[in-house]
């Protein structure tokens, strides 16, 4: 299986999704425990949460799943964020704390999964980013994720509905964060945070360079806005995910409209 899935628009607008991919090949699921092999982490869904939302966008996704190894960590192996519960490029563990591996990969190893999925989703994912910018002279990635909203392990409490991350607004305009932030807040009904537990994973740092007129952002999505329950078998439930899916139509489209406007302006 390809590790990573490209549509290419026309539009300046572009849709990572490095964690939607369920595939784990089977020299690697052989050595996952019956917990690993459930692929409880997963953003369960979330390419159908947003196929269809804005003509004209690129998307990239990666088809495996996030296990096998992170595409939204350093490839180097730094934590995102130091002193806290996170998972690491080939995560040990799942959100829970709880081990996942019969026999955890070696250094070697994690270098073969390196070359093989994670190196090919951001070379996709950098070409799709320098062909959208050539054509139009910005280029917006919006990161898309979700995630369990209570979590111990990983955050107190229970989390908003919109995850808005930014690196505390260096990895896109001005503009950018604030239209997002806004159509967010007056989203009746649903809650949302700005640079909160979830500031941006490496895909939107790495990537995110305003000065040079490609802006990144991430949105982690509380997954209690479109699944029926945020258990097995992580049901898509088009009830709930109507109303968000309309929010998040009005993101991108607002975005798109955005970018002719921040050309050239920073």
């Amino acid at each position: 299986m390809n590790p990573v899935e490209v549509f290419q628009g026309d539009g300046p607008i572009v849709l990572g999704l490095p964690h939607t991919g369920t595939h784990v090949p089977d020299d690697i699921a052989t050595n996952l425990n019956p917990r690993g092999l459930g692929l409880d982490d997963t953003d369960w869904h979330i390419h159908t949460l947003y196929d269809g939302l804005l003509e004209g966008a690129t998307t990239v996704r990666a088809t495996f799943h996030r296990y096998v190894i992170d595409a939204n960590r350093d490839p180097t192996g730094v934590s995102l964020y130091p002193g806290q519960n996170t998972t690491g490029l080939v995560p040990l563990t799942d959100f829970d704390g709880k081990d996942i591996w019969q026999t955890a990969p070696n250094t070697a190893e994690i270098e073969t999964r390196r070359q093989a999925f994670h190196a090919p989703y951001h070379a996709a994912l950098q070409a799709e980013l320098s062909r959208v910018h050539a054509k139009h002279g910005i280029a917006i990635l919006y990161d898309c994720h979700s995630i369990r909203s209570q979590i111990p392990f990983l955050f107190d409490g229970k989390l908003p509905d919109f995850n808005i991350g930014t690196n505390l607004g260096t990895t896109c305009a001005p503009e950018i964060e604030t239209a997002v932030r806004n159509i967010c807040g007056s989203a009746a009904g649903y809650s949302s945070i700005l640079n909160g537990r979830f500031k941006g994973g490496w895909t939107t740092r790495h990537y995110g360079q305003p000065d040079k007129g490609i802006h990144a952002i991430q949105m982690e999505l509380a997954q209690s806005t479109y699944l029926t329950a945020e258990a097995a078998p992580w049901a898509y439930d088009p009830a709930r995910a109507e109303p968000m899916r309309a929010h998040l139509k009005s993101i991108l489209e607002t975005l798109a409209a955005l970018a002719p406007t921040l050309r050239g302006t920073i």
